[in-house]
């Protein structure tokens, strides 16, 4: 999957970025730890998001129909959404058409690890390789007679390719961590280092005090030191859309 491109639809703008990796409540935490959390951070980063072009908020009275939800602009200009299915749902028209490469999909979501109270982003896997059609990207409201603002320049869709049919071919089990002895025995030995970790948490001039956090997960090493893949990930640096 190398290749993925916008076709804006004549007349319209479509302002779209790299997800980075930066939260504002994460950014809020104490000392910053949630960044600690490689996991979060790759997928906070991992696709685009197309962001809104113009501020407005909106509000759902809890009707079924389309007039329920009352849409303001705060700019002059036209809100970025609109009530187009009724149900307490947000439209937004994304004004471009996708193109991914055969057999590949795009994934397409709310902007990920980002909450927003009262309003909560739908998902949808679209076959972008051949489909001529555009798409929505929708919000269902949570709660009625709560407003919700969007700023410019806010992003309300994420999304990345997909594989087509690649979550078909697996064929997922269960079985008893025994029986696997290497993989049991570099999980106990985590157990036990985190445990230790933990308790001298609470002793201030300890190693575990001074280091904060165990980061082997983060440097992609196993809890006996053994390294992890050479493909291993603590960052994502993805291309922006340029213009050709």
């Amino acid at each position: 999957m190398k290749s993925l491109t916008a076709y804006i639809i004549d007349g319209h703008d479509v302002r779209i970025r790299p997800a980075p990796v930066e939260r504002d409540w994460m950014d809020g935490t104490d000392e910053r730890f949630a960044y600690r959390c490689l996991p979060l951070n790759i997928a906070n980063a991992h696709g685009w998001e197309l962001l809104c072009t113009t501020p407005f908020s909106a509000v759902w009275d809890g009707r079924k129909g389309k007039d329920a939800i009352r849409i303001k602009s705060r700019s002059g200009t036209t809100a970025s959404a609109i009530s187009h299915f009724g149900d307490g749902v947000l439209t937004f028209h994304v004004p471009c058409l996708f193109r991914t490469e055969s057999g590949v999909d795009l994934f397409v979501t709310g902007p990920l690890n980002r909450p927003k109270d009262a309003i909560a982003p739908l998902s949808g896997v679209i076959e972008t390789d051949w489909s001529p059609y555009t798409f929505t990207m929708n919000w269902k409201f949570t709660r009625p007679f709560q407003k919700v603002y969007f700023e410019a320049d806010e992003p309300y869709c994420h999304l990345f390719p997909l594989a087509r049919g690649s979550l078909e071919g697996i064929a997922p089990d269960v079985r008893n961590l025994s029986e696997n002895p290497d993989l049991e025995r570099e999980y106990d030995q985590w157990t036990k280092s985190r445990n230790t970790f933990n308790a001298a948490l609470t002793e201030p001039d300890s190693k575990a005090s001074q280091d904060k956090w165990q980061k082997a997960y983060f440097r992609g090493e196993a809890p006996s030191g053994a390294p992890g893949p050479s493909d291993h990930k603590s960052r994502l640096r993805l291309k922006p859309f340029a213009k050709s």
